[in-house]
């Protein structure tokens, strides 16, 4: 497996977070935004180094939160190329409402895994039922919009 591990310093700002990575990832992964398996101090999960100016792994709130991060410390990093497949299952309810609103179906099996999974997070993390079968109207209606993919 290709990984590279490296002690960095956490970059913060106000709500953003990211993780510096500082090589290029094309002599390590073959690409530059390369989808990766990230460790820190022992938490993991997916994520694609972003290119802007320089090369950072973005580092989520929930994923910060989770590994028990305020986002300023001084941490050991694992980046890993990720060559699973990348998939999102949606919420049911979420999936119903798609496959009931042509061509909502098709458009969310183009979007990209990131995107699949900002809905599908969404969704799940309404708390009460009006709130989510708003946040499903709203992807719903966000994805069917959207133009089919060119091919």
């Amino acid at each position: 497996m290709t990984a590279r591990t490296y002690r960095t310093q956490l970059r913060r700002e106000g709500p953003m977070c990211a993780i510096p990575v500082p090589f290029d990832p094309r002599e390590v992964f073959g690409k530059a935004r390369a989808p990766v398996t990230v460790t820190i101090d022992g938490y993991s999960y997916r994520s694609t180094i972003a290119s802007m100016g320089g090369y950072w792994v973005p580092l989520r709130r929930s994923n910060r939160e989770a590994a028990g991060l305020a986002g300023d410390e001084r941490v050991t990093v694992t980046l890993a190329l990720d060559t699973a497949a990348r998939t999102v299952r949606p919420p049911a309810d979420l999936a119903r409402a798609l496959k009931a609103t042509p061509p909502a179906w098709d458009r969310w099996r183009e979007l990209a895994f990131t995107h699949q999974r900002e809905h599908a997070e969404a969704v799940r993390g309404a708390k009460q039922p009006a709130t989510r079968a708003r946040r499903i109207a709203r992807a719903v209606a966000m994805i069917a919009a959207r133009p089919p993919r060119k091919r």
